[in-house]
């Protein structure tokens, strides 16, 4: 988890913005999607720049929709690279956990890691087949028993823990991941709900802030997403996942770790 303070980089952001334009910013106004700046900015974002609400989240989806699928018997080597524990290169971390464990110990035994969809697959049905079923954007490895655990619920406060937990907390009808993944957990969701929009076989996913989502297309809850989103900073490792998806697998980005501040642009 970043140790930066939690709205740090959106007032700063924000500021920076005013400063710019000569203006006073209002205080109700949703933080402009040029608010920061990226390498990408000219480039992979130059036609969502500018942009807030529908118009920022549909530029996005034109944008990151241009993304090269993967299987999803591939997906289980991508995450030994994405997830790579930085401080051992035979492990992955796992999402909720926080455990190093080693590559080798994939699968569906008691003790392996497998392929968490963050998203979960019934909300909207998906499956494992290429595309939301194997966008590694937002699968991670966890353990086994932590992964059935989790199973389909939406992301909450509140719970007890649980073996392996590594902080995180569940209750009948959510899941509320450890802290220092809060904003990883957000940001997919969100990347998830601009990705795919109904225009390619798929559902329409879409946030809502419910916790009783089921097998409709909805993931909740939205109004916890968007603060972890700003209490938990986008990390080193999660921007290094981001580029490593980019560069070498799908060939998209997640657009909230690049500008975290777009989820308040656009929710």
């Amino acid at each position: 988890m970043s140790v930066a303070q939690p709205g740090k980089w959106k007032a700063l952001a924000a500021g920076v913005s005013a400063v710019l334009v000569g203006l006073t910013l209002p205080t109700a106004a949703a933080t402009p999607a040029a608010a920061t700046t990226t390498a990408y900015d000219d480039t992979y974002y130059a036609n969502a720049i500018g942009k807030t609400g529908t118009a920022l989240k549909g530029s996005l989806h034109t944008i990151i929709s241009n993304q090269t699928k993967i299987s999803y018997s591939a997906v289980w080597e991508a995450l030994k690279v994405t997830d790579q524990d930085p401080g051992n290169s035979g492990n992955v971390v796992l999402l909720y956990s926080g455990i190093s464990r080693s590559k080798s110990l994939n699968g569906g035994n008691t003790g392996n890691w497998n392929r968490e969809h963050v998203w979960a697959q019934s909300h909207g049905d998906f499956g494992t087949s290429a595309g939301p079923g194997t966008d590694l954007h937002h699968l991670r490895p966890e353990d086994v028993q932590v992964n059935s655990i989790r199973g389909n619920k939406d992301f909450d406060l509140g719970g007890s823990g649980f073996t392996n937990s590594g902080g995180s907390l569940t209750d009948s009808n959510s899941f509320e991941p450890r802290s220092a993944v809060k904003g990883d957990v957000a940001r997919m969701i969100l990347y998830m709900a601009v990705r795919y929009e109904g225009d390619d076989a798929w559902a329409d996913l879409e946030p809502n802030d419910a916790v009783t989502n089921g097998s409709v297309p909805y993931h909740g809850r939205l109004s916890v997403l968007k603060q972890w989103n700003e209490q938990d900073p986008p990390s080193a490792s999660e921007q290094r996942r981001n580029e490593l998806i980019y560069s070498s697998y799908q060939h998209n980005r997640n657009p909230f770790i690049d500008h975290p501040e777009w989820v308040e642009a656009i929710w």
